[in-house]
This record gives C-alpha cells, structure tokens and sequence, in this order.
C-alpha cells in the first residue's frame, strides 16, 4: 500500500513526480547545449554547433503531439494512471542511454542519429505526461481549488527544470572546463536514472491500489480524437493559441537564458546557471500562490495580467538581462518569471475545462502539445537565429512579446462560459470510480 496510500497527497504526488523526470532531463539538455554542441556536433563556427543542437532540442518536441494522441488515448479509454505509468517508464530508458552515447569523435555521424532518436523517444513521452498529470490533478480536485492543485504538475516540471539547472550548476562549479567536455556532461543524464526509478515506483504503488478511469467510464468515445475535431475545434484553437505563450515564454525565460547569459551578456556558466536556479526557485513557489488566487478571484484576469505583463514587460526586461550585472540580470528573469507566474497557474485549468471528461486528456493534449512543438521547441532555435540574421542582441525580446499580444487577445475575447463551462460542473472531489 505504501506510506501515502489512499490520501489525496500520495495523489498529488503521483500526478506530480512523473513531470519532475521529464523536464529535468529536457532542462539538463538545454543547459548543457554549449558542451553537447562541441561533442556530437562539432564545427569551426560556434553558432552552427549551437543552432545544431538545438535543433535536437527541437525535434524532440515534434514527437509531442504523436504522444498527445497515444498516451490521451489510453487515458481517455483505459484510465489515468496507467498513462501516467507508460509515460514515465518511456523517458526513463532514453534518458538514462544518452549518459553513455559515444560522442562523434567516437563514432562520427552515428553519435548525432542516436542522439536525435533519442530525443524522439523523450518527446513521445512527454507529450502525454504533462498534459495527462495535469488532467488527473484537475478531477480529484474540489471545484474552487482547482488552479491550486492544477498548478502543482507546473510545480514538478518547473522543479525538473530547477533540478536539471541545479546539477548542471553543480557540474560546471566543481569539474574542470576540460572534464566537463569530455566526460562530466554525462554525469547529470545519468543522474536521471535516479529521479526515472523514482517516478515509476510511485506510480506503480499509486496504480496498484486503484486504476483511476475516466468519470465518463460509463460511456467511454470510441475515438476520442475523433470527436475533439468534430465537435470541440473552438476550444481547441483557443487552447493553441493560448499555450503559443506557455511555450515560448518558459523556454526562453528559463531555458534558453543560461545560454543567452554565457554567450551574449558573457556570464560564466556557473553565474548563469546559478542566477537561472535562484529565479526558478522564486517562480515556482510564485505557481500556487498564483494558482490560489486565480481560484478565489479570476482566472481570466489573471491570464490578462500575465499575458498583458510579458507583453509590455518583454523588452524592458530582456533589456536588463543583456547586462553584464548580475543584480540587473537577476531582476529581469524575475520580472520575466512573476508575469509569467500570473499566466501560467490559471492556465492550465482553464484550459482543461474546455473539453467534457470522455475526451479531456485527448482535447487538452493536442491543444497544448502542437503549439508546443511548433514554439516551445523551437524557441531557443529561432531566438539564436533571429540574433544572428538581426544583429541584434535584444531580437528574442520581440518574440516573446509577439506570443504575448498573440494570448493576450484570444483571452480577452473568450467568453466567460469558456473559462469554466456548463460541462464541467460535476463534483471532481470524487475519485474516478475503479473498472470492475
């Protein structure tokens, strides 16, 4: 049964821990991007290594939306845990491999394909998990507590991030530059070996003790995505559309910026790994308090004033990064983080009560991992190279700032039944009734 069984934190956890091994690994990738672009990816120009390695980064993200639909699948027709089961056990196999690649030295061209197909399989994988978890967390939630409960599967990805961004910083502190490229880089991936195991005990205690179905179990969707194009496209547009900001916001705030600090505002990487792991900190304890008031006040307000924020705040707050201080560079990312803290808790409820139960994992999963893949994954990338073709140092500021005015005006044009629909107004304090 285990120490949490039966109570709503072993719940909570499970929907959590699954999130914390996902974006830890996809956190350590980016982070270390400079030395994996100089060991599977190595040229006389700098930024073609770099622009190579996140496209990587990228092409992980393209397996998303193939996860959205088999993992929703099995979510929406076989029950929440079981999804929640395979996706954290398809990262742990990929994710412990890439901390034994060869690098191309090694093995030439095949190092670059095994580490792409890699990064593929991690990208199936998360296209299920985050949006699965987040689902599982919004039905065995109180109604006025949503966004606070919601919030926490933001709270595991984000302590991924934080995790990924603290070992990395811990990596670069102690090892010689030297032993970092050659062999020290793999010491964070195989630490995600630790957190994978971990993850999956979890859940396997949490699936033992009950096999969480769908509150629609009664009348299941023979094909769920079926029906989501069918009937449920506005909701799945504004459900795009909003999340065009949930991903090139977060990865452009607290991904990509360690290697926008080292290259263009010329911090060492153990300064801007560290500054990164202190915002983060403030972010994510930033999520549910936000989530709470989204919950006693509004939701839609508070997607305004975020979206709004990283709108008007966008180049100012770029402006402070691109500094040499560390103090200025440290109140920009948390500018960056407090609006973005303000979008993202509401955010993820809001979005999940568009779709009724039969077809929520489905719904929510396409709508947030297409943007994602289009944007999210590709933010470092396009940021590098607007830098480069532009010139200017600031460019990233205005692609933030784009995506912003983008969710801005969906949200403010989204009718109020839109936020927390008819649909959705069934008790979620009671757990999904088990298979029998």
């Amino acid at each position: 049964m285990g120490i949490f069984a039966g109570s709503k934190t072993r719940k909570i956890i499970a929907g959590t821990v699954g999130n914390t091994l996902e974006w830890y690994d996809f956190a350590v990738y980016g982070y270390l991007a400079p030395i994996i672009a100089h060991q599977f990816f190595p040229s006389d120009d700098p930024t073609v290594s770099l622009i190579s390695t996140f496209g990587v980064f990228a092409a992980g993200f393209l397996m998303r939306p193939i996860g959205s639909l088999l993992l929703g699948h099995v979510a929406d027709r076989m029950g929440r845990s079981r999804a929640l089961l395979l996706s954290v056990a398809l990262m742990a196999i990929p994710t412990t491999l890439i901390a034994f690649l060869p690098t191309f030295e090694q093995a030439g061209i095949a190092a670059p394909v095994i580490l792409t197909l890699m990064r593929l399989l991690q990208g199936l994988s998360v296209g299920g998990e985050y949006t699965g978890s987040s689902v599982y967390l919004y039905e065995i939630s109180p109604r006025d507590r949503r966004c606070f409960v919601v919030s926490w599967a933001l709270v595991g990805a984000v302590f991924g991030v934080l995790l990924g961004s603290g070992v990395a910083a811990l990596a670069t502190s102690l090892l010689p530059a030297e032993d970092l490229g050659t062999w020290g880089w793999r010491i964070p991936f195989a630490f995600g070996l630790l957190v994978g195991l971990t993850g999956f005990l979890i859940r396997r205690g949490n699936t033992a003790d009950e096999i969480d179905l769908p509150p629609s179990a009664q009348d299941p969707v023979s094909v769920p995505v079926g029906e989501v194009m069918r009937n449920h496209r506005p909701a799945l547009l504004r459900t795009m559309a909003c999340n065009v900001l949930n991903g090139v916001g977060f990865y452009l705030t607290f991904v990509y910026l360690t290697t926008y600090l080292v290259d263009y505002s010329k911090l060492s990487e153990s300064r801007a790994l560290t500054i990164n792991t202190s915002d983060m900190i403030v972010f994510m304890l930033l999520l549910p308090a936000a989530g709470y008031l989204a919950d006693k006040t509004s939701r839609k307000a508070l997607l305004l004033i975020g979206s709004g924020g990283v709108a008007v705040l966008g180049l100012p707050m770029f402006w402070l990064l691109h500094h040499q201080d560390p103090v200025f560079v440290i109140l920009g990312q948390l500018g960056l983080a407090t609006v973005l803290a303000c979008f993202f808790a509401p955010l993820m409820a809001t979005m999940i009560a568009q779709f009724p139960a039969p077809i929520r994992v489905t719904g929510y999963s396409i709508g947030y991992n297409i943007p994602l893949a289009l944007f999210g994954g590709t933010a470092p990338l396009v940021a590098t190279f607007l830098i480069d073709k532009t010139h200017l140092v600031l460019a990233p500021a205005f692609y933030l700032i784009a995506a912003g005015i983008l969710t801005f005006a969906v949200v403010w044009f989204m009718p109020d039944e839109g936020v927390e629909p008819d649909q959705d107004k069934e008790n979620a304090q009671a757990s999904p009734q088990p298979q029998t």
